[in-house]
């Protein structure tokens, strides 16, 4: 045989052992929804395992399990019809909290048109441990590298849908998620993972839909978000809360963020709507920095453009130190249309002595529902049950008195937090270096509130922008303690003022 045909017949076993398929019904599955496939569905995906690798076929029926464990160079491929049920018994969850589990494993894939059913109304979680416990993940993921997830539908989770934790090399793309059946029930968090791409798919939640972490100190970085259709009753899409590891070179792009289609409310929310459409918070530590959001539509979401850099400053266990106050900025923002919004202001916030640095803005529209009216007195500031208990979210007053938004330093980060702000547009404390161009801006009612209020600023550009509404407020920017500025005035804004300056020259 010649050096030619060796490599040849070598070449053809590795392609027959990549491609190699292996039913689970061969090892016994049953597709009827009630027989526990555990055993079988594993079986399968260890002999595949072992033979070098290829698919895993989970054919059209119901099929009952518990925790799948992925493993090296597999696929599990749900056929059109199959659907992946887990068992509501937990004992065939003896590992994790997890229906389909992997921890370091190379070269895996979960791919088809099948639905993977979590089951989760009926999961109970341990107290004092909301994201773990008897509520299960669909799918988790823990520092596995070349991942693909493809096609699939996840719905029905006790907990946050998907997980992948300091993973690498992670591909999403077509995949549909429907997530109303338990509390903290993300659609996709991806905690601490490097190189994402995040695409053409939809999410559909309760809790946050599509959500960056990172968790453990490990950082997040190089991830693209795009073409995708995002519902939440709380944050479409967002990088943090939890930031310890930080964030880097983030890109979202081309995605509509709209009602859900699911009309009962969490307890958290009952409003209706999405409670923010894009937020980036770094609160726990970490850097957040080379941000770029473009091309995004935003229809009925309370708030639709919170970032915010704070200091709550939690801790993965109690003996670790205090995280730093981290940094965030370097964000460009551009080509975003929202429309039919809730009153609570967009806000851009650092807190006294740490600034959120170097945010352009650009070619944005806001319309917002307008209405509110003043009353006098009231204190914007108190944590978010307060405000919920006082009804102010469900209300139509504000305080005119910007002085009085209290800074909420180690408060929870919420869009909600100060209730309605006292501007309309932008709410801007604590901020060097932010240029907003373009801005086109009106409510549906009239709205009374300065349309943008600036506290503490260093290099703030307000440029060319259009106002499409009724009578104009008083002003159109109030600027206190704010040192190098310029401020165009708006298109169609008449004869009112443009700018109100306190405190200009004090710094």
């Amino acid at each position: 045989m010649t050096q030619k045909s060796i490599l040849l017949f070598f070449l053809l076993i590795f392609c027959s052992y990549i491609h190699a398929q292996y039913s689970i019904k061969d090892f016994g599955a049953v597709g009827d929804g009630k027989t526990v496939c555990t055993n079988a569905i594993n079986s399968a995906i260890e002999k595949c395992a072992a033979n070098g690798g290829g698919k895993v076929i989970i054919p059209p029926g119901v099929f009952k399990s518990g925790t799948i464990l992925m493993k090296n160079n597999v696929e599990l491929h749900l056929e059109t019809g199959s659907t992946l049920l887990a068992s509501t018994d937990n004992n065939d969850f003896p590992l994790t909290a997890a229906h389909i589990f992997a921890e370091g494993a190379t070269n895996i894939a979960i791919t088809g048109f099948g639905t993977i059913d979590g089951d989760g109304e009926l999961q109970k979680t341990i107290i004092g441990k909301p994201n773990t416990g008897f509520r299960k993940h669909c799918i988790l993921m823990v520092s596995c590298r070349q991942v693909r997830i493809e096609g699939i539908r996840t719905m029905n989770t006790g907990t946050w849908n998907q997980h992948y934790l300091n993973c690498e090399d992670l591909l999403i793309d077509r995949i549909e998620i429907y997530s109303h059946a338990n509390n903290n029930n993300d659609a996709l968090d991806i905690n601490g993972c490097r190189r994402v791409i995040i695409s053409n798919s939809i999410f559909d939640t309760d809790d946050d839909a599509i959500t960056l972490k990172s968790t453990k100190g490990t950082i997040t970085e190089d991830v693209t978000v795009t073409n995708c259709v995002v519902s939440s009753k709380s944050n479409g899409i967002k990088a943090g809360t939890e930031s310890l590891g930080g964030f880097r070179n983030i890109a979202i792009n081309n995605c509509v963020i709209k009602p859900s289609r699911h009309k009962a409310q969490p307890p958290w929310n009952t409003s209706g709507q999405g409670i923010t459409g894009i937020t980036l918070v770094i609160v726990d530590g970490g850097v957040m920095e080379g941000v770029a959001i473009s091309n995004i539509t935003i229809e009925e979401t309370l708030c639709p453009l919170y970032i915010r850099l704070g200091n709550r400053g939690r801790k993965i266990s109690a003996t670790d130190p205090d995280p730093p106050v981290g940094k965030l900025r370097n964000v460009t923002i551009s080509n975003i249309v929202a429309y039919n919004t809730g009153n609570f202001s967009n806000s851009i916030t650092g807190i006294p002595g740490h600034y959120v640095e170097n945010v352009t803005i650009d070619n944005v529209q806001f319309f917002n529902t307008g209405g509110l009216s003043i009353r006098d007195g009231w204190f914007s500031g108190g944590n978010l049950e307060q405000l919920l208990d006082l009804g102010v979210l469900a209300g139509d007053k504000y305080s005119a008195d910007y002085q009085k938004v209290s800074e909420q330093e180690k408060g929870y980060p919420d869009a909600r937090e100060w209730g309605y702000l006292p501007s309309s547009v932008f709410f801007i404390r604590h901020v060097k270096g932010l240029s907003i161009n373009n801005l086109t801006f009106g409510s549906n009612q009239n709205d009374p509130r300065i349309p943008v209020i600036a506290v503490d600023v260093e290099r703030f550009r307000l440029g060319k922008s259009i106002y499409s509404g009724g009578a104009p407020p008083p002003h159109f920017v109030l600027l206190d303690h704010v040192k190098e500025f310029d401020i165009e005035k708006p298109l169609g804004w008449g004869k009112n003022p443009v700018i109100k300056k306190v405190n200009i020259n004090k710094r």
